[in-house]
């Protein structure tokens, strides 16, 4: 069976507060839902001061989520690391790792906006140097004994459930990062198809001695929406997938890789480019997907076209995928 995945990023252009509202409650109870038809993982991300309301809290959305579910996996894709006291941020994971039973997946990152680190006063050009110091105290945190941090010795509690932590991944496209997850002995998710450098990372481990694995995005994942009539969902719709392509556009530099990278400039232009596909559910079954992503909320998608989506991703998708 493929991964299957609903991705939630909360973004509405020009929300209320009451709508904003409706649609966080609609996408718990979207994850309820999935969690019970058996996709396999919510993922959902971490941007701040956006205008169009990008989720900013990803570990408060995955407390909820683990609230409303019994089964459903949650990856954070990605936390920005440098933006987070890490002591505090092993104490999160910790709790959410109690709370679900080891169902949550965080990959760390270190972003691409500048202006996220101004907003909360981090100097950008120690980013490196401050993942390094994250990833290797909340490595610490986690064992639940004393260690000495900035000068001081310290312990955090409780410990979590999963033995020996929390899953924990290093994500980016660089070679810094590859090395990082390496030296640490951290599995390392490359933000694309990038073989040369999950091959790199493989030879990293070999020098330091460590283990690890990679979790590296196919080189075709498309974001993935479900109607009966592509023609007239993509008219009526695909706004809202422009909206959140132009939003990505507007962030990553040229040497930005990403999976999701596009370069349209028109809704007729995206659909030609296939990084955001409106398929009905024979053609999704079709389409051989390993990964299958499926954005029910993309962009400020209406909520009812995001549940036609996916009851039908669940309802006639699944099934045929099982059989």
């Amino acid at each position: 069976m493929p991964v299957s995945v609903v991705r939630f990023n909360l973004v509405e252009p020009g929300a209320t507060p009451a709508s904003l509202r409706a649609r966080y409650r609609a996408a718990l109870e979207m994850a309820a839902y999935a969690d019970e038809h058996g996709i396999t993982t919510v993922q959902t991300e971490e941007h701040h001061g956006v205008d169009n309301n990008w989720l900013p809290s990803p570990f408060a959305f995955a407390g909820a989520v683990f609230g409303a579910t019994r089964r459903i996996a949650v990856t954070v894709s990605a936390v920005i690391g440098p933006l987070h006291d890490p002591l505090r941020l092993a104490e999160d994971i910790a709790v959410l790792d109690l709370l679900s039973g080891g169902r949550l997946v965080t990959v760390a990152g270190i972003g691409y906006r500048p202006e996220e680190y101004a907003q909360f006063d981090v100097d950008w050009k120690r980013r490196g140097r401050l993942q390094d110091e994250l990833l290797e105290t909340v490595l610490k945190a986690w064992t639940g004994e004393e260690f000495e941090y900035r000068g001081r010795t310290v312990r955090v509690t409780p410990r979590p459930f999963t033995d020996p932590h929390p899953l924990l991944l290093v994500g980016g496209s660089s070679k810094a990062a590859a090395r990082r997850a390496a030296r640490l002995g951290l599995p390392f998710f490359p933000s694309a198809h990038l073989p040369e450098l999950e091959a790199y990372y493989k030879e990293r481990l070999v020098e330091y001695g460590t283990e690890g694995w990679t979790m590296m995005p196919a080189a075709e994942t498309p974001l993935l929406h479900l109607a009966e009539d592509p023609d007239r969902a993509w008219a009526e719709h695909g706004e809202h997938f422009l909206h959140e392509a132009r939003t990505y556009a507007s962030w990553q530099s040229g040497d930005i890789r990403s999976a999701v990278k596009s370069a349209a400039t028109s809704v007729d232009e995206l659909r030609a480019e296939g990084v955001y596909r409106i398929l009905t559910p024979d053609q999704c079954v079709e389409q051989g997907l390993d990964n299958l992503v499926l954005h029910p909320l993309a962009g400020g998608m209406p909520v009812e076209e995001g549940w036609r989506s996916l009851r039908l991703f669940a309802e006639r998708v699944l099934p045929a995928l099982e059989g």
